[in-house]
């Protein structure tokens, strides 16, 4: 740990920690309301899929000024401003009367959150040392997926009681907490030396690292698209596909999201110590990633039998690619940090936004054309799996070009 003591630290962490806690419940609640919505606003599988990709629409839109601004003006005055309009996506979802208002909010909500991760990281690029980096980024995930577990059981039971308008009050008040708590404990952000030329850099020297290039496919496609099927698709799969009632797939979705949150648990635990022994993410990435592809063959092959246990194990096959993240912002100075890890999460969720419509729209065509709805499930999951491979295959030829170009 370099510029904060270990107990700051900690503070610091659970200030960003609480707010990303929200983040996430927020990015994953319509997979358990989506029986719900569907019902209260007539929605087919391509509006159901454009609802969820709404919220990454939202957060894709604000990757690219958000790196600059964190660069410039660091993560506390940042993430209060985006916060704000989480907030206000919150209460304009919870007054919603139409779809066009619904799929506005949602907007608004994704934009609102999409600093609450980035902004973190940016801090912890300057405060903490690399292995502590990929330690606190593990840990920021699992502390997603806790959200996450919020977003499945929790919701299914309060929904029946008060309604889903009420839940997304709570959270409007929620955030609004959690900006309190940034704003009281998170350090002002004070220009060092090597983070002066912030205003200098720009992002055409992010995209056209080699390093950038060769993770942006799988990052689109491989952990863009786990997210999609975890905030989406496993619940639409586990209802219509393996034939779950909604209570039973909220206890799926809660069952995936306890997983991830143990895998990201883990990965926070061991990095530190791979990184000390010289293993690369890299090396990780290129071991661990076909993982994932066995487990959505074996998913899309056992169809209706495959229900949350085999979706869990995809999602935590694919965390692999998650290690990405960390590591694109350590390859670039700390006045691109803020640069680097937004353009690069700009990727993975334009990623989430295109693989969760995409989906949808998918399955709709395949069922327009006749086809029963179980096998147009498989087609579409089917059509994400070959996708993700052709990322891997490219991640695998720019990692060995980059070897050879290396001096």
């Amino acid at each position: 740990m370099s510029l904060l003591a270990r107990r700051q630290a900690m503070v610091v962490f659970f200030a960003f920690a609480f707010a990303y806690f929200f983040s996430a419940l927020v990015r994953a609640i319509t997979a358990t309301l989506s029986p719900t919505l569907t019902r209260d606003f007539q929605l087919d599988a391509g509006d159901l899929g454009l609802l969820a990709g709404g919220y990454f629409l939202g957060f894709s839109a604000i990757q690219l000024p958000l790196g600059t601004l964190l660069d410039r003006h660091g993560p506390k005055k940042v993430i209060l401003g985006f916060l704000s309009v989480a907030v206000l996506g919150c209460v304009v979802f919870a007054m919603a009367t139409s779809f066009p208002v619904l799929l506005a909010a949602r907007v608004l909500c994704g934009a609102g959150v999409g600093a609450c991760l980035m902004a973190p990281l940016t801090g912890y690029r300057r405060w903490f040392t690399p292995a502590v980096q990929l330690r606190t980024n593990s840990w920021m995930l699992m502390t997603g997926s806790f959200g996450m577990l919020a977003s499945t059981l929790p919701v299914q039971w309060l929904a029946p009681v008060y309604g889903w308008r009420p839940l997304f009050w709570g959270l409007a008040a929620s955030i609004a907490l959690s900006m309190l708590l940034i704003a009281w404990q998170v350090p002002r952000w004070e220009q060092s030396g090597d983070a002066a030329p912030a205003r200098q850099g720009s992002y055409r020297e992010v995209w056209r690292h080699p390093y950038f290039r060769q993770m942006a496919p799988l990052g689109f496609f491989t952990y863009g698209g786990m997210i999609a099927v975890q905030t989406l698709w496993a619940g639409p799969w586990m209802v219509r596909v393996a034939g779950y009632d909604p209570l039973a797939s909220a206890a799926g979705l809660f069952t995936i999201n306890l997983a991830m949150l143990a895998t990201f648990w883990s990965w926070g635990m061991v990095t530190p110590a791979l990184e000390r022994r010289g293993i690369r993410t890299d090396a990780l990435i290129a071991w661990g990633t076909p993982l994932s592809f066995v487990a959505l063959a074996a998913l899309i092959a056992a169809g209706p039998a495959a229900g949350a246990w085999p979706l869990a194990l995809f999602c935590m096959a694919s965390t692999f690619v998650a290690l990405a993240q960390p590591a694109v912002g350590m390859v670039f100075p700390v006045s691109l940090a803020g640069r680097a890890l937004s353009g690069y999460n700009l990727v993975i969720f334009f990623g989430v936004f295109v693989v969760q419509w995409g989906i949808g729209l998918v399955i709709d065509a395949f069922r327009a054309a006749g086809w029963p709805e179980v096998s147009a499930f498989r087609a579409a999951f089917g059509i994400f799996l070959a996708s993700s491979v052709l990322s891997y295959a490219w991640f695998l030829w720019s990692r060995s070009h980059n070897r050879q170009a290396s001096p």
